[in-house]
Order: C-alpha cells, then structure tokens, then sequence
C-alpha cells in the first residue's frame, strides 16, 4: 500500500516507503453503529434514516449491529450523539436532520449549535460522528436530498461514517515510527 521513492544510503540507491497508505473503504462488518435521528421534519428524516440503515446493511453490516436512537429535534442530537459516542461498544455516530430557513434567524443558531457540537464530540472521543443534517432554505430542497432528486444523504452520511470508522482503526493499528 505504500509507495516507494529511491533513496541513496552510503551511495547506492534503495527503494523505500514514502508514505503509509490508509484506504477508503465502506465496509460495516464488524462495526456496531449508531444512527441518531431528529423527528422534527419526519417525512425528511425518516427516509434519511432509512437510507442510511440500507447503506449500512448492503455494506455488509448486520441488523443486531445497528443502534437507532430518536431524538426531538436537530439541536438534542449532540446530546445523543454524547452519550453514543461514549460507550466503548460504539464504534460511529451517523447523525441525521433538517433545519430549515424560517422567518428569523433561528435556524442559524441551531446550524451553527449542530454543527460545532458534533465537531467538538469527533475530536473529543476520536469516533466519526457523521452529520447528515440538512440545512435548506425550502421543504422541496429536503426532500430532494431525503431520497428524491439529489439523492438520500443518511445514505450518504453513513458511507462517510464507516470510511472514517474503518480509517480510525487502520490508523490505531498502524505500527509507531516512520515507514522504513
């Protein structure tokens, strides 16, 4: 998986590593994951969730593997996804929603609130917490990302949830030191 570059050692050339390779794979066996779900605008959410439950399956994951959990609203995700990315027996947090564009700046602050609390919790515990929260200005704009003409992004976000997952235990089990 590494590449190799010439390097002259006590003036003859050798071919070593240059870099460590960690590939991108959506590969769900193995992985127990869980998908936290905001039941406020649930004809959006809904078939988010069950994009992202489908992915996870075709990605070779089993059913007993997947742990759903609703939540009210876009902004008591981060709560959620908290206390899931806590237990040791979770390996990634898909977090689904939608917010949308309303008459005053609200959603802006539930945008902003969503977003940097799930970063915080990724850097935090180490574990991908994917966010797959839509954030449109119309109705017509979720729906056409919850599985209609812009394509279904829990299904999306859950891809993303298992590459980073199987990245971060590629990385844990890389050897210390640089490649020889």
């Amino acid at each position: 998986m590494a590449s190799v570059f010439p390097v002259k050692v006590r003036g003859a050339y050798h071919c070593r590593p240059m870099h460590t390779a960690v590939p991108l794979v959506s590969d769900a066996r193995g992985l127990r994951v869980a998908i936290a779900t905001s039941r406020y605008h649930s004809d959006v959410t809904g078939p988010m969730q069950q994009g992202a439950r489908n992915a996870f399956l075709e990605a070779s994951g089993r059913e007993d593997d997947l742990v759903l959990v609703d939540a009210p609203g876009s902004f008591e995700l981060v709560a959620i996804a908290q206390a899931l990315a806590s237990r040791a027996d979770i390996d990634a947090v898909v977090c689904l929603g939608c917010i949308l564009t309303g008459e005053t700046t609200h959603d802006r602050y539930i945008c902003e609130a969503v977003a940097n609390g799930l970063a915080a919790i990724n850097a935090a515990t180490g574990k991908p917490v994917a966010f797959g929260v839509l954030t449109c200005q119309t109705h017509e704009q979720a729906a056409a990302r919850a599985g209609g003409s812009k394509g279904n992004k829990g299904e999306e976000a859950m891809h993303a949830a298992l590459i980073a997952a199987r990245a971060v235990q590629r990385i844990h089990r890389l050897p210390l030191g640089r490649p020889a």
